[in-house]
C-alpha cells in the first residue's frame, strides 16, 4: 500500500533506508539497528536490563551483543530523528518504524494506519505450499505482539487506538487499489 500511495503520488517510498540512515549515522551495521527494533523476549530484556544495571554477574548471566540497553536507548532516539529529518525534507511515505508517532504534532504530515481483521491478513499470507493457514494465524499474532511491543518501548504508547492517527483505512473490503486511492486523496487535500 505504501509503495502504491508513493508512486501515485510522486514522493520517495521508505521504509529499510531508515535503518540504513541511521546505521550510516552512526557507523554501525544495519543489522545492530534493526536488532534494536525487533521485539526481544522476556528473558533477553530482563538479561538487558541486568547489563545495563552493570549486576549480570550476579546471576551467572553472560551479556554479550553489540547494542546493550543503554545503546539500544540511544538509537531509539536516533531512528525518531532520523525520521523526523527525512519527513522535513518532504515528498516521502515513510512505511514502518511507527513514523506516525514520532511525527505526531508535525505539521504537513497525513499520519495513516492500514489495517484488516486478523482473519484477513492471515488469508492474504497464506500462500498454498509456501504458509499454511495455522502458520499465517500466528505470524499475524506475532506481528501485532511484535507492533505493540515497538509502540510501547519506542513511544510508551500501551494501546494503540484510530485517535493516534488522521486516516484510518480498514482493507477488509478495500482493495489495495482502492485504499491507495482514499489515501492519495486525504494526502492532497
Amino acid at each position: 500500500m505504501g509503495r502504491l500511495v508513493a508512486e501515485r503520488l510522486g514522493f520517495r517510498y521508505l521504509d529499510e533506508e531508515i535503518v540504513a540512515a541511521v546505521a550510516d549515522r552512526e557507523g554501525l551495521d544495519p543489522e545492530v539497528v534493526a536488532d534494536v527494533e525487533r521485539r526481544k523476549s522476556l528473558v533477553a530484556r530482563f538479561l538487558e536490563s541486568l547489563a545495563d544495571a552493570g549486576t549480570a554477574e550476579t546471576y551467572g548471566a553472560v551479556v554479550a551483543g553489540p547494542a546493550p540497553a543503554a545503546a539500544g536507548d540511544d538509537l531509539r532516539t536516533v531512528i525518531n530523528a532520523v525520521v523526523r529529518e527525512t519527513a522535513q525534507q518532504g515528498e516521502v511515505v515513510i512505511a514502518s518504524h511507527a513514523a506516525s508517532f514520532a511525527l505526531a504534532g508535525e505539521t504537513g504530515v497525513l499520519r495513516v494506519l492500514v489495517t484488516a481483521s486478523p482473519e484477513t491478513r492471515a488469508r492474504r499470507l497464506a500462500v498454498p505450499g509456501t504458509m499454511s493457514e495455522d502458520e499465517a494465524e500466528k505470524a499475524v499474532g506475532e506481528e501485532d505482539a511484535a507492533r505493540a511491543d515497538y509502540l510501547r518501548r519506542f513511544h510508551g504508547v500501551r494501546s494503540e487506538r484510530p485517535t493516534h492517527y488522521d486516516l484510518v483505512v480498514n482493507t477488509d473490503v478495500l482493495t489495495p487499489d482502492d485504499a491507495a486511492a482514499l489515501v492519495v486523496h486525504a494526502a492532497e487535500l
